[in-house]
């Protein structure tokens, strides 16, 4: 289900021991889910009692059809389930059709430790969802799954790409070379050139070499020359370094094929994409990486607030005894976090629109550079999700006050100030014949 509202049955409430307790769910499952199989508890609630059915099933689909089936036939349309690894998601993708599958973060339903088993822990996470005390995780729709996975993956290959560029320098830097002190990128048409001649050759021409240089590289050929006069690489650090460049050269190609992949996959989200890309700082592909995180319906989160929560660009509540300890971030979004933080960092250096860059340096001054960027970063999800929402483009209410014209600028000056001598004069502060005087004064 793509982010649907889930059917909740009447609620009575019933009072037992001076507790109030809701029954959310009449009739619901909890699943403790393993790799090889699951345990299911069945409740069924009569009153404030509760009568349980357990059973286990394998996760092989025809028995997770089975376990379908009998749910079904209770009349079972809630099932909760902790999100354990990946095992959660077999079951989900067969029950979602047609039951409300609700998603937990295991530190929310865990069990005191020293008394748990397989059926304690099923039971305990249906009594807690039964009564409302679970809430659910963000589950997007198979589309955006299915994109989430690719981009993710790209994501992965990206970071290899870079170990392997580091690791490709590195070669020639035990080896005596120390082009990159020379160079701005090792990886650029002249640097690749060198490179490529000294591991596929066995003698080093000097003349050669700077006839591989191009543009501007060339009038640092003495420096060049110098960097890499002396070298010693013997023909296994060579095939090393061939061996690096070959898997560089692969995962480039790799990420070319994923790409053309994800283009196919957001068709049907260039319009939400183009809408993304008014904002500054983001750019069609971090645009792509934030939609395939949060997806396009902001109606599953309710408001901003919760989405940043979510994205954890939000300081934690740690107060106990009065005092109150760290506001760290939470260490959740390890996908979406960084996708932001990027983008904040190409917003605050964007010189057509300075908005962010004045925010940035007004927060910097008072909370240092890494809070200000995460500041930075809040700002930009809370406004893709009232973009989102509403279908407009990035026009923030006080884009006017942040890039005013210094003539404007001028005329709000002079306006509050005669907001302020007004203010002072219907006070009796000062007197009115003095604000009459000074307006002579000033013309």
């Amino acid at each position: 289900m793509c982010g649907g509202s889930v059917n909740v049955f009447p609620s009575p409430i019933f009072f037992t021991g001076g507790i109030v307790l809701r029954i959310v769910y009449p009739i619901c499952c909890g699943v403790d889910v393993h790799k090889r199989f699951f345990v299911a508890t069945l409740i069924t609630s009569e009153g404030i009692e509760a009568t349980y059915k357990k059973r286990r099933f394998s996760t092989f689909n025809n028995e997770i059809l089975r376990f379908k089936a009998w749910l079904l036939e209770n009349n079972c349309r809630n099932v909760c389930m902790e999100s354990t690894g990946k095992y959660w998601i077999p079951v989900s993708n067969l029950l979602e059709d047609s039951i409300n599958v609700t998603i937990a973060n295991p530190k929310w339903i865990q069990i005191v430790k020293g008394n748990k088993d397989d059926d304690k822990d099923s039971k305990w996470i249906g009594d807690m969802f039964r009564i409302g005390l679970v809430p659910g995780s963000f589950i997007p729709c198979k589309d955006i799954r299915i994109l989430r996975e690719y981009t993710r993956y790209r994501f992965k290959l990206v970071s290899c790409k870079s170990s392997e560029k580091n690791r490709y320098q590195n070669v020639f830097t035990v080896c005596n070379v120390a082009l990159d002190a020379v160079v701005s990128d090792m990886f650029g048409k002249s640097a690749s050139s060198i490179t490529d001649y000294i591991v596929n050759s066995d003698t080093f021409d000097p003349e050669y070499c700077v006839s591989l240089l191009q543009r501007s590289l060339k009038k640092k050929a003495d420096e060049v020359l110098e960097s890499i006069d002396g070298f010693q690489m013997t023909d296994s650090q060579k095939t090393r370094a061939k061996m690096v460049k070959a898997h560089y050269d692969y995962l480039l190609e790799h990420i070319q094929r994923i790409d053309s992949v994800i283009d196919e996959l957001v068709k049907p989200y260039e319009s939400a994409i183009n809408l993304l890309c008014t904002n500054p700082g983001i750019r069609r592909h971090s645009a792509i990486t934030i939609i395939s995180e949060i997806g396009t319906d902001m109606s599953q989160f309710g408001s901003s607030k919760r989405l940043c929560c979510w994205a954890s660009l939000t300081p934690r509540n740690n107060k106990s005894a009065g005092k109150k300890k760290s506001v760290r971030i939470m260490r959740a979004g390890a996908y979406l976090k960084p996708a932001l933080v990027e983008v904040a960092h190409a917003a605050v250096k964007d010189k057509k629109n300075p908005y962010y860059a004045i925010k940035y340096e007004r927060i910097l001054k008072r909370r240092g550079k890494k809070r200000a960027i995460i500041a930075i970063a809040r700002m930009i999800l809370t406004s893709i999700f009232h973009m989102l929402s509403t279908g407009e483009v990035w026009n923030p209410s006080d884009l006017n006050q942040i890039d005013m014209p210094p003539e404007l600028k001028e005329k709000e000056v002079q306006k509050s100030l005669r907001r302020a001598a007004k203010l002072l004069v219907a006070h009796g502060l000062i007197a009115s014949d003095l604000i009459q005087f000074a307006e002579l004064a000033a013309a």
